[in-house]
């Protein structure tokens, strides 16, 4: 009664203890239950919803984005209207999403000269995209990051002298700004402009009227789109200047009739006026030719 069996293990072993292979249940954790989509389902991947530097709002946001048909409008107030995070928050979390490639955000001209912004959405930043996708932003990195290729400067233009240039400078800018109206591929940047300026004042210190000149930079421009504008309008005040006007001598004015002052004739005591040298009146020097000798 008193013998103790040695082999015997000291407390019964768990099935989970005896096969460290089997997995453990864990209260705690999330337990997924899936049903497979077949329509409405958006592939977004875990680095995007794992992401361990996007706030929450950023990771919801960009799910959310990335599951609109293209053309959806995603501009901070339509957002705004759509979620009650307000306009504020909303444009931080695209802040995030920009600044790690998952979204760009640019401005474009349309073929009317309409400014307009476009959302680009990556779902993979820094992959490769094929033919059909969109080109996705490469998200930025502390080293080796290009630089950004200098624009190419504008073909020079004529200058004035500085006088006429105060006095038409508001003139020049204003049928610049004005091009738009005859073409809308001529809209203009305001540091074009301030290119553009000194070559029409330029053309107008010329006696080149506003028609004419802008008559001179839309008529025959290209049909095809204009990739750079300013450029073309440059180039066509560079080479299509006129000559400058015929020289005119400035008209010289006839100077005033000398005054003499008046002096006493000495023969009948009249005055007259006569240069100092002159004693005699006009009618007594008359008469004095005419007596005989």
């Amino acid at each position: 009664m008193d013998t103790q069996n040695p082999s015997a293990p000291l407390r019964a072993q768990s099935a989970a203890d005896g096969n460290p292979t089997r997995p453990r249940h864990h209260t705690g954790g999330v337990i997924h239950e899936n049903t497979r989509h077949t329509t409405r389902f958006t592939v977004i991947g875990n680095h995007l919803t794992q992401h361990k530097e996007l706030s929450l709002l950023a990771i919801g946001l960009g799910c959310h984005i990335q599951s609109l048909p293209t053309g959806a409008p995603t501009d901070i107030k339509s957002l705004a209207a759509r979620f009650k995070e307000g306009a504020t928050r909303i444009a931080a979390a695209l802040r995030e999403l920009e600044a790690h490639g998952y979204l760009r955000r640019e401005r474009i001209r349309t073929a009317t000269g309409r400014i307009i912004t476009r959302t680009v959405s990556c779902n993979q930043p820094g992959h490769r995209r094929r033919p059909a996708d969109t080109d996705c932003p490469v998200p930025p990195r502390a080293a080796h990051r290009p630089e950004p290729r200098p624009r190419k400067a504008l073909p020079a233009v004529p200058q004035p002298t500085r006088a006429a240039a105060v006095a038409l400078q508001q003139q020049a800018t204003d049928l610049l700004a004005g091009l738009r109206r005859h073409d809308p591929r001529l809209l203009l940047s305001a540091a074009d402009t301030a290119h553009l300026a000194p070559g029409v004042i330029d053309w107008l210190e010329r006696e080149v009227t506003p028609t004419a000149v802008r008559h001179a930079l839309t008529t025959d421009l290209p049909a095809d789109a204009l990739r750079r504008p300013a450029a073309l309008l440059a180039h066509r005040l560079t080479a299509q200047l006129p000559p400058p006007p015929p020289y005119r001598a400035p008209a010289t004015a006839t100077p005033p009739p000398v005054r003499h002052a008046l002096r006493t004739c000495d023969t009948c005591d009249r005055a007259f006026r006569a240069p100092g040298t002159e004693t005699h009146c006009r009618d007594c020097r008359t008469e004095a030719l005419a007596a005989p000798a």
